[in-house]
Order: structure tokens, then C-alpha cells, then sequence
């Protein structure tokens, strides 16, 4: 049966569907760039659920404002919502360097879409998640436009401490789910699924209840959910969040607005998917450092992070923060690393003008430190390294790494724990 779990519900949400709010909290000072996770647009997220059956508003995508009026003109509906299809959130209250503001329209007439999309496509778009100069739109989605009498919040994710999916739900929807889980606890619902038993009708039809749904529409929303889940399964799924999961004046239960997160590691099995991946509105250097297997995140500081592993990465950015600097980065090696990757992430950090210093924080378990070590000599040397070089190694190898460090005659600065590193390396700045 589900319950009120607001607590771990919330907690949930925290770690999984909320990871770059949680990112940009704990470095205040900073703001992240794009995320450098596989990134769909909303109109891609919408035709895979339509592709599975679950219930979204009739659309069409258009690059041109000719093909936005055509769009208009063949979905025959009462009232068009028009789209600007960015990555970013934010986008009603948006602004065009064109001089339009709101990147969400609503109208009855094709010819304002038409109007509308020329002020659109081609311009960029600045919303409170963009960078400063905004993101270039290129494409529109234009949908018919649904009335919606209510609005409720709908998930399911993978969850660590359930060791499967959990379905979280709210009869509150169309807010930030956050607030909800602080300022409404007893209206978060969580339900976890057995993966191998799949998600069972009682279950579905106690969701569609917790959400509010009552007649036939509690058994619509059921089905929705259960096609949802399904959905969820078959893609490799990590997220799959509609806000809002709503119905309307007519009796219909529609899924309006969804994010989808993907598992990474099914990119073998789902290749179709990840061909969509959107990257044009990455930095170029996080599509670069892409290429060598290494994970970017651009930062505004001057300290260049250079780590193995999201959790070393954000604890070595706060250290920094902690001790008076501001980390420009973190790029993380992961696990199987060869001396090429580490020689290519010194290139790409130095070739960044706002690093003042390098700080390099590994931890060896499955890697080995020797192999580190050796990829840094050799970037020093070979790129002429001018700024100043942190170095703390810990694990598998770590006293080799140590000697290949000592012995290279390089300028390299020894940490012994990384509170002594972040020390080292705000220091070297703050020499400058």
C-alpha cells in the first residue's frame, strides 16, 4: 500500500531528479554550465511516450516559421500552444533577443504562430537556467493546447535504497515537487515496485487514488501509469517525471509536460535513443572531452578540479569553496583509465583562460595511481604546463605514483590529503 513518505520520498527526489539543483547548492559562488547527461527536448521525450501509448497533447515540430503556420494549420485544434524547444527550464518567462518575451505562447490563430515562430527560431532564448546570452532556438514544437482542470505530480526512479523503481506522487502538481515534500509533506506518495514482478494493478489503481483521481478517471490515470512504467522499463530508464500528470474538462488523463533520465550504461542496447541525444547546447569542450570518456562540468572559478568520480568531484569543489577559492571545473576520469585520457584532460583544462591553478584529487581503487602519475609528467612536459599543479594521490599504487611524481623534476606540488590540497592550490592562486 502506498504511503505518505514524505521524507523519503523527498530524499529520493533529492538524489536523483534534482542532482544539478543539488549541484549549484553546494558551491553558492558558482554556476553550472550544462549538464552532461544525455539530453532529450521535450519533443523527443514526448513522441517516446506517445510511441508507448501514453497519452500526451497532439503535436508537430517545425524549424521554420512557414512550417510553424503549416504546423498550426494541419493540428486544426481550438486553441495552439507554441513552444521554443531548449533544454533549459524557465521558458515562459524567457526572453528573446529579438525583443518577444516568453518562450510559451498560447493563441488561436495560425498566423500569430506563424508571427510568433519568426521571432523565435534563429534568435536566443534567456531564461534563469540559460548562460547570460541565452540558447539559440532552433526548433518549435507546436501542439494543440488542452485546458487542464487539475493538476497532480507523477514519477517513478531508480532508487538505491529500494534497489529497484519506486513510484513518487503528489495530488499537487505543477509546482516544484521540493516545496511540496517541505511545506506539504502528508501530500507525497511513494510505492516501491518489485522489478522482477513488475508493477501489479492494485498498485497502479492506489497511485491513481493518492493522486486524486477519482470515477473512471482513477482507472484512466491507472493505465496511464502502468504504460509509464512500462515505458520506463524499456528504455533503460533511470527517471521518468510528469509534472503535471493532469486531467481535463473532458474526462481525459494527459501527461503534459515530462523529463526522462537514461542509464548511460544501456547505451549498448539503446542506441536509437542516444543518437537524439541534443548537444548542441554544450559547451564545446564538454562535447570534446566526451570524446575521451571523460565527464565535464564547467564551473566560474579559477581552480581546475581534476578527479575520479561525481562524489570526489563535488567534495573536492566545496573543499575548495571551504578554504576562500572557486573550483572552474570538475572533470572526472571515472574508472578505467589510460595515460591518453589523463594527457587529453590536462589539455583541455589548460586550454581554459579562466584556470589559475590545477588541483588533481584521485583516489586509486580500481584505479591505478602509477598510470596517473604518468599521464601527468607527460602532459607537463609536453604542454608546457605554466600553471601552478596540486597533486593528491591515494590508493592502488599510490608509492610508485609518488616516486614517478618526486623523481620528474617538474614543479608538481605534493598534497597529503585534500584538505592540505585545496589549501596548496588557493594559495597559489592568491600569490598571483
Amino acid at each position: 500500500m502506498a504511503a505518505p513518505l514524505a521524507g523519503q520520498a523527498g530524499a529520493v527526489l533529492r538524489d536523483l531528479s534534482l542532482r544539478s539543483a543539488r549541484l549549484r547548492g553546494g558551491f553558492p559562488a558558482v554556476r553550472l554550465t550544462p549538464r552532461r547527461w544525455l539530453n532529450l527536448q521535450e519533443y523527443q521525450s514526448k513522441k517516446l511516450m506517445a510511441d508507448h501509448g501514453v497519452t500526451v497533447q497532439r503535436f508537430f515540430v517545425a524549424d521554420s516559421a512557414n512550417d510553424a503556420l503549416e504546423a498550426a494549420q494541419r493540428l486544426k485544434a481550438k486553441e495552439i500552444v507554441l513552444k521554443a524547444q531548449i533544454l533549459a527550464g524557465g521558458r515562459g518567462k524567457g526572453i528573446f533577443n529579438s525583443g518577444l518575451k516568453g518562450g510559451v505562447h498560447l493563441t488561436k490563430d495560425p498566423k500569430i504562430v506563424e508571427q510568433l515562430a519568426k521571432q523565435m527560431i534563429g534568435y536566443n532564448l534567456s531564461t534563469k537556467q540559460t548562460p547570460k546570452d541565452g540558447v539559440t532556438v532552433k526548433k518549435v514544437m507546436v501542439a494543440e493546447a488542452l485546458n487542464i482542470s487539475r493538476e497532480t505530480y507523477f514519477a517513478i526512479l531508480m532508487d538505491r535504497a529500494c534497489n529497484g523503481p519506486v513510484m513518487v506522487g503528489s495530488p499537487q502538481g505543477g509546482v516544484d515537487i521540493e516545496e511540496v515534500a517541505v511545506t506539504s509533506p502528508e501530500l507525497i506518495f511513494k510505492e516501491e515496485i518489485d522489478i522482477f514482478a513488475g508493477i501489479k494493478d492494485h498498485q497502479a489503481l492506489q497511485m491513481a487514488k493518492n493522486l486524486g483521481f477519482k470515477g473512471p478517471l482513477q482507472q484512466q490515470a491507472a493505465d496511464q501509469i502502468k504504460k509509464l512504467y512500462n515505458l520506463f522499463l524499456k528504455i533503460d530508464a533511470t527517471q521518468v517525471e510528469v509534472n503535471p500528470f493532469g486531467e481535463t474538462p473532458e474526462g481525459q488523463v494527459v501527461c503534459f509536460d515530462a523529463k526522462i533520465n537514461f542509464d548511460d550504461n544501456a547505451e549498448f542496447r539503446q542506441k536509437e535513443i542516444f543518437a537524439m541525444d541534443d548537444k548542441s547546447e554544450n559547451e564545446p569542450i564538454e562535447n570534446e572531452a566526451a570524446k575521451y570518456d571523460l565527464k565535464y562540468i564547467g564551473l566560474d572559478g579559477n581552480i581546475a578540479c581534476f578527479v575520479n568520480g561525481a562524489g570526489l568531484a563535488m567534495a573536492t569543489c566545496d573543499i575548495i569553496s571551504l578554504n576562500g577559492g572557486k573550483p572552474a571545473n570538475f572533470l572526472d576520469l571515472g574508472g578505467g583509465v589510460k595515460e591518453a585520457q589523463v594527457y587529453q584532460a590536462f589539455k583541455l583544462l589548460t586550454a581554459d583562460p579562466k584556470v589559475e591553478a590545477i588541483l588533481v584529487n584521485i583516489f586509486g581503487g580500481i584505479v591505478n595511481c602509477a598510470i596517473i602519475a604518468n599521464g601527468i609528467t607527460k602532459a607537463c612536459r609536453e604542454l608546457e604546463l605554466k600553471v601552478p599543479l596540486v597533486v593528491r594521490l591515494e590508493g592502488t599504487n599510490v608509492h610508485e605514483a609518488q616516486r614517478i611524481l618526486n623523481e620528474s623534476g617538474l614543479p608538481i606540488m605534493s598534497a597529503n590529503d585534500l584538505e592540505d590540497a585545496a589549501k596548496k592550490a588557493v594559495a597559489s592562486v592568491a600569490k598571483k
